[in-house]
């Protein structure tokens, strides 16, 4: 069988594969700490998941609305206008099972042949495949441990070119926990008045897990990008609700009627009851959310203060998200033999940073999404490896 290009173009998500070979250990035996994996240790608020019981019980068996249950999107539309002052029309709400299918939506509909997107690196894995996929020429923003991982706007504006059709950002940022500052966006945004054709794809799945009294900014708050600005976000860090397959983007209202049938033709609707889950989470107390983004605070004290303490190790602080991205160059290894000689040797499941970009080299991604006592021992055995 001959198979198409384009499939071959398709990358992967790294962390999953890390997550397969600690899960075989972890079966044969071995005692495994994952700080690997980016998804929340803390179970569903109950409430949410006494929300979708409710659906169930009461009959949410069919298919739903492409675009999303309406009552779920006025929720969206709802909350955004609570925490960012924003308006937004339910109607440019676009729900979708998780944040990936927004990446290749935007992917598909400003990719193709002779096209450039820019995306970050180091960056969430699937920005890079979801270009590749589309036939247009990845171009990276390459960002840089010394301006903590944050972009610099006249480097992005500058590579710019009549190609250029789409911009990638995500803060706060996988696999850096980095949060790019206030100024840096209004740069971008004010040099963009000169680029009319570019649209922009904000990714702010980690918007509410922020740190040190830092606040989020949405792009949504730019209404002079408004009309070509795509904002990614959802439930499954926020919620602890990385198995409901359950995300939303806010697109501008010429895509929505063609994005919509991608969804058609892609995935139908989205899973009935947990649509009603994402109302109760949204609608529901939000004190379930405080109280997880309190415990990765202390965890994220703990991880930076604990592998700037090994030797060759330097760990910049985070201001949102839960990784860190420490530099491991100190060890006379690369990435990727930190990586897999922590998983065999220590037992410790960490990310190679080259699976975020060729800029990630020198550094390896540590989620701190597991408990303290297991961050506490897991540095210990990074410890006794360099040693």
């Amino acid at each position: 069988m001959k198979l198409s290009d384009a499939l071959g173009r398709l990358g992967t998500e790294s962390a999953f594969e890390v997550l397969a070979r600690a899960s075989k250990l972890a079966a044969e035996g071995r005692d495994i700490i994952n700080l690997g994996i980016g998804q929340p240790d803390f179970p569903t608020p109950e409430h949410i998941v006494e929300a979708a019981v409710k659906a169930l019980r009461d009959g949410a068996h069919g298919y739903t609305p492409a675009n999303g249950l309406p009552a779920l999107r006025e929720s969206v539309a709802a909350d955004l206008n609570r925490r960012h002052g924003v308006e937004v029309h339910p109607d440019r709400v676009i729900v979708q099972p998780g944040g990936k299918p927004t990446m290749f939506y935007a992917a598909l509909a400003f990719g193709e042949p002779g096209a450039e997107i820019m995306y970050p690196d180091p960056g969430f894995p699937i920005y890079e495949s979801v270009i590749s996929f589309s036939g247009a020429t990845p171009v990276p923003i390459e960002l840089r441990e010394e301006d903590g991982f944050a972009f610099r706007a006249e480097e992005v504006l500058a590579r710019i070119t009549d190609r250029t059709r789409l911009i990638i950002i995500n803060s706060p940022a996988n696999p850096t926990g980095a949060v790019t500052p206030k100024a840096e966006i209004d740069k971008l945004v004010a040099g963009l008045a000169d680029h009319p054709d570019v649209a922009i794809l904000s990714d702010e799945i980690y918007s509410q897990m922020l740190y040190g009294g830092r606040e989020h900014v949405s792009l949504l708050s730019y209404p002079e990008i408004r009309d070509r600005l795509i904002v990614l976000d959802g439930w499954s860090k926020t919620y602890a609700m990385t198995g409901w397959r359950l995300g939303y983007a806010v697109w501008p209202e010429r895509l929505v009627e063609p994005i919509t049938r991608l969804c058609i033709n892609d995935h139908s609707c989205v899973n009935a009851a947990a649509q009603h889950a994402g109302i109760a989470a949204l609608e529901g107390p939000q004190e379930p959310v405080a109280r997880m983004v309190a415990q990765f605070d202390r965890r994220r004290h703990a991880v930076v203060s604990g592998l700037n303490g090994l030797p060759g190790v330097k760990c910049a602080d985070a201001g949102g998200a839960f990784y860190v991205f420490p530099n491991i160059t100190g060890t006379g290894m690369d990435a990727r033999t930190v990586q897999d000689r922590l998983l065999t040797e220590a037992g410790v499941a960490t990310v190679a940073g080259t699976s975020f970009g060729r800029a990630g080299e020198g550094f390896i991604r540590v989620s701190y999404a597991n408990s303290l006592e297991r961050i506490e021992t897991a540095i210990a055995r990074f410890s006794d490896l360099l040693s």
